[in-house]
């Protein structure tokens, strides 16, 4: 297995991360590769139990606690929202009557990408953050599509918390991480800092990599994306979702046919990176014959995914701490992974030639609450640039994310309106361009996330 070490040492001094780790769990066994060091500021060697942010791959937890909650018959997945949040309130009120607890697991809620709200660290924060929620746009009607939301899941959260009568940090605990014995995984800024843990870093202007603060973002966002854990850890995690619902120790949380179901598909993806389809709390897609199962997260210079094979009994964790090339790191070890133990390769779709016609029809501003995504074309090719919207990071009491740099894009079909970035940070990204009764262009998405063209360049 010195072949993994060697891919992963190379790769991360080709692409400048300062620390990586990557388990695989493959014919029985698990192999584990670490390289380089916590924090360029006060480096400690990374190692199989060094703490990363998972970001979103939080939200297979999350999803995961609801199903066992859905085993016990104490939470019903086509019930509305309001069945156990009856206070909830969105800016139309049709949806808040209407959307399910399975809208928010497979993101067909309509809820837009996510609030960038802080509602402290107390035991209230998810409560007082979902008590804003109607201050949040409705993109579409529940059921209608699918668009990747971090509110959704924080409004999961609070689910939890309400049926279990616990914190959803405790909750998670007790249904999910002490039964599995991932005792190495962990929500509170006390538990995580007295512990080997791995700051996430951005480059400046020049390249040069700096810390990245804030470290995590506030508890409200916690279902989504604040759980701090291990690569070994994680690969315990993903052989539980390998397996039949019981833990190493015998101790069961789930039946079999449980676990399975989140692995089916609920609803179709259409020209995106993530997957075909979206299960519960798990992106999938068919590729060379067998199904890949998997989910990735990223935190403030911190960057993670998780991808099992069920048929293969196998699975890859990979967690990095630097942007924006710890997403492309991260790709090319699964990438890597999957053809050197399965024989599984992975193919990105080749970008027609510029047609510019079809470059004017989409070029402009979109944006979500929060972000905005820009398209533009100098007669020879298109470019996207995506970031958080001015008025937010201004309005911000704290450091944010930077935005990505402008990436090359090509269009992949001439009757269509699927696309794919071809460079920078977010290669390999796919997604699609929405468009009105009278076939104007009126959305873009970007990773399952809808944005919603807000100005064109003839403005």
């Amino acid at each position: 297995m010195r072949a993994l070490s060697d891919f992963v040492e190379v790769t991360a001094t080709k692409l400048g991360i300062p620390g990586v780790t990557v388990g695989v769990w493959v014919d029985g066994q698990e192999v584990y590769a670490c390289h380089g060091v916590t924090s360029v500021d006060n480096p400690l060697p990374v190692d199989r139990d060094t703490l990363f942010l998972l970001g979103s791959v939080t939200k297979t937890y999350t999803a995961t606690a609801l199903m066992r909650l859905v085993a016990e018959g104490r939470v019903v997945l086509d019930a509305p929202v309001r069945r156990y949040i009856p206070e909830l309130e969105l800016a139309d009120e049709r949806a808040a009557k209407e959307v399910t607890v399975l809208n928010l697991l497979n993101h067909t809620a309509g809820m837009d990408l996510g609030m960038i709200v802080d509602t402290g660290e107390g035991n209230d924060a998810l409560a007082a953050y979902v008590a804003k929620m109607a201050e949040l746009k409705q993109i579409s009607p529940p059921g209608a599509r699918a668009s990747y939301s971090q509110t959704g899941y924080n409004l999961a959260g609070r689910i939890i918390e309400k049926v279990t009568g616990l914190t959803y940090e405790k909750a998670i605990a007790s249904l999910v991480l002490e039964p599995l014995g991932l005792s190495n995984s962990f929500f509170a800024r006390d538990d995580i800092m007295t512990r080997r843990f791995a700051v996430g870093h951005n480059p400046a202007e020049d390249g040069t990599l700096s810390v990245a603060r804030l470290w995590r973002r506030w508890r409200g966002d916690n279902p989504g994306g604040g759980l701090a854990s291990s690569v070994a850890d994680q690969i315990r995690w993903a052989r539980f979702h390998l397996g039949d619902g019981c833990a190493d120790s015998g101790v069961c949380t789930l039946l079999a046919e449980n676990l399975h179901q989140m692995k089916e598909p609920t609803v179709e993806l259409r020209g995106s990176a993530l997957g075909n389809a979206i299960g519960i709390g798990w992106f999938l897609r068919d590729m060379d014959g067998v199904r890949l199962v998997g989910h990735g997260g990223s935190a403030n210079g911190q960057f993670s995914e998780l991808l099992i094979v069920p048929e293969r009994n196998f699975a890859i964790v990979t967690l990095s701490n630097a942007g924006p090339n710890g997403i492309t790191f991260n790709q090319s070890v699964v990438r890597w992974a999957l053809e050197m133990y399965l024989g599984v390769m992975v193919r990105d779709p080749e970008p027609l030639p510029y047609n510019e016609n079809r470059a004017w029809e989409i070029v402009g501003k979109y944006e979500t609450d929060a972000q905005m995504l820009i398209i533009r074309t100098n007669g020879e090719k298109l470019t996207l640039e995506v970031g958080i919207r001015p008025e937010i990071r201004a309005a911000a009491d704290t450091e944010l994310p930077p935005d990505y740099a402008p990436a090359d894009i090509g269009l992949l079909s001439a009757d269509g309106d699927e696309y794919v970035v071809t460079s920078g940070g977010l290669k390999g990204q796919r997604g699609f361009f929405s468009r009105d009764e009278s076939g104007a262009v009126v959305g873009v998405d970007l990773a399952g996330r809808l944005y919603n063209l807000t100005r064109t360049t003839s403005e």
